[in-house]
């Protein structure tokens, strides 16, 4: 991850155009609007995001991303909007805030790539009051057998060509065990049960809360 992935990062709005007109304006909207106080958005990617924060109730922005490329998108697009979010360039598993720094912390697709997943959710968790709402969307491992032994046989490939993608990991198990507690748990299947999309079946849309 540290010399970032040139190429995704060159094509990601590209290949999203299609999800960000359809279904993901809503998901953004539902995530994003309901912040509120401080905020941290953890793997901020290119901001897609960003626009619809003018809508939430954040008080301030600090939006995280450790992969260059992306980060260079994202303060274009920073710059395109002219809002007051503070970008650094940091991984989700070493976050340089203080404990209980956040009233809220915001994760879209981003569960999938990090390096230590455990370690990430360790992070939002201590950076994140004791009343606060980790607010996330996530693509996770199929509750089924055989889209899971999918996902497990693809996910090198999907590694390597979605920058660190890994579509078999059970993310909602993940943030249960980091010591959150699951309040508004859906799962949704925007995408047809057809490969290759299939493979980034089910997602996950919650607000979590610390035990």
């Amino acid at each position: 991850m540290a010399n970032g992935h040139r190429w995704f990062a060159a094509l990601y709005d590209r290949m999203m155009a299609g999800e960000e007109k359809g279904f993901l304006k809503h998901v953004r909207s539902h995530i994003v609007n309901g912040a509120r106080g401080r905020v941290l958005e953890v793997g901020a990617g290119t901001g897609a995001n960003f626009p619809y924060y003018e809508a939430s109730d954040a008080r301030t922005v600090v939006a995280t991303e450790p992969d260059p490329y992306m980060l260079a998108r994202a303060r274009r697009r920073l710059e395109e909007l002219n809002l007051p979010i503070e970008l650094q360039q940091t991984p989700a598993e070493g976050l340089p805030f203080a404990d209980e720094s956040f009233d809220t912390v915001v994760s879209t697709w981003v569960m999938c790539s990090v390096g230590d997943l455990d370690g990430a959710l360790r992070e939002i968790r201590r950076v994140l009051k004791p009343r606060g709402q980790f607010r996330f969307y996530e693509h996770v491992r199929s509750t089924h057998s055989i889209g899971a032994f999918f996902q497990d046989v693809v996910a090198p490939a999907c590694s390597w060509f979605g920058a660190d993608c890994h579509p078999n990991r059970d993310v909602a198990a993940a943030i249960e065990g980091s010591g959150f507690q699951l309040m508004e748990f859906r799962r949704l299947h925007p995408y047809p049960n057809i490969p290759p999309v299939s493979v980034s079946r089910p997602h996950i849309l919650d607000v979590a809360l610390p035990n």
